[in-house]
């Protein structure tokens, strides 16, 4: 290493010569460096000027995906809030149906139990729901309270969908919120399936608090979920579930079961899987920096039938469906690819594609709404001031 410059250079002494006369002030002579730190440098300063073009359409896409989100946000969130209050009045009104009940054909009720890394996990529920008939229109989501005060967090209300405070000093009153909203709500708005994710909280805020608890209550050590909490589970079930007394349904005769609700059916245990166990989260939609991934999804039906009501009988099972999920994402992620069923020797994939002219419907209705409700309630404005 060279020593600082002092503030005033002494005179400067060249080999087989005097000291310099004073005169005129020269450059300092330049450290010649090594060859190696030479073609280093040349090489460090072309990496960056070719990543410069990259960084700059990194920075200028993550900007334009920021800016559509913001004004789709304000702009599809103003014209859904606006649709419902102008469509309200149709709620109102009892309608007559006459011929055969449709209700007799239309989808099952479902709970899906799907395990929670990230928030991107919602967006991509949603997008694998879209090709699947109504079940967006007609499901209802149990997501954290903090939620409600997102951009979405509006709509979410309108909806229907329940927000759930976690902690032990809130689980109980939690849980009786939630069974007064499952019969408040579920019903009365025709909804057939519910969104839960039981691990209540993301696998990195869970994970070690999970292996502490298992290692206390020699429960099986889990690395890629978490250890699922029972009591949104047991609610759901207990309420929604149309029990049998005798052959015939609780609380009435086989005629009045014709007119009503089957009760829900089905159990769909739901594993998200993100490559290199890396998962997207909300920020990653929003801005689009992370290169693109593809998500895979898998599913496994149980009828309710074969699950237990009881609640120990249920934690029992419940707790066995994520000892699978743990395998069947360990498997994922050694090989790419979820194990085959039993009785298969390999497993298949389905690809999931939607339409661009759907998608480019959809927002351009979404815009075109948002300038329809702008004037209209720019007319009223004027019109009354």
């Amino acid at each position: 290493m060279t020593s600082p410059v002092p503030r005033r250079a002494a005179p400067l002494t060249l080999r087989g010569s005097s000291p310099l006369a004073a005169g005129p002030p020269r450059e300092s002579p330049r450290v010649a460096l090594p060859e190696k730190d030479r073609t280093a440098a040349r090489v460090s300063m072309a990496v960056t000027l070719e990543e410069a073009p990259w960084l700059g359409w990194i920075v200028v896409k993550a900007l334009v995906r920021f800016a559509f989100m913001v004004a789709n946000n304000l702009v599809a969130i103003s014209s859904y809030v606006c649709y419902v209050i102008v469509l309200q009045p149709l709620r109102l009104l009892d309608m007559m149906e006459w011929g055969d009940d449709i209700k007799a054909v239309s989808k099952d009720e479902a709970v899906m139990l799907v395990n929670h890394q990230a928030t991107g996990d919602v967006c991509t529920l949603m997008m694998c729901l879209q090709d699947k008939g109504l079940v967006v229109a007609q499901m209802m989501w149990l997501m954290d309270h903090i939620f409600k005060y997102t951009n979405f967090g509006i709509v979410s209300l309108i909806h229907g969908d329940f927000f759930i405070r976690q902690g032990k000093s809130h689980r109980d009153q939690q849980l009786l919120l939630l069974k007064k909203h499952l019969e408040n709500n579920y019903r009365s708005r025709d909804r057939k399936w519910i969104v839960l994710f039981p691990e209540g909280g993301f696998l990195r805020k869970r994970r070690e608090t999970s292996q502490a608890y298992a290692k206390k209550n020699n429960l099986p050590f889990l690395t890629h979920v978490t250890l699922p909490r029972i009591g949104a589970t047991n609610i759901i079930l207990s309420s929604l579930v149309a029990r049998q007394e005798n052959g015939s349904p609780a609380g009435g005769d086989a005629k009045e079961l014709e007119s009503k609700s089957k009760g829900l059916q089905w159990i769909i245990d739901t594993t998200i899987a993100y490559p290199k166990a890396e998962p997207i989260d909300i920020q990653t939609w929003i801005l689009g920096y992370r290169k693109p991934t593809v998500t895979h999804v898998h599913y496994r039906i149980f009828p309710i039938k074969d699950v237990p009501l009881e609640t120990d009988d249920l934690a029992d099972w419940l707790y066995q469906r994520f000892i699978e999920k743990e395998e069947l994402l360990s498997h994922f992620y050694e090989t790419g690819a979820f194990p085959p069923p039993k009785g298969h020797k390999e497993a298949v994939s389905r690809e999931m594609t939607l339409s661009n002219m759907w998608i480019f419907l959809i927002q351009s209705f979404a815009f075109l709404s948002g300038y329809m409700w702008y004037n209209i309630i720019q007319y009223f404005y004027h019109c009354l001031f």
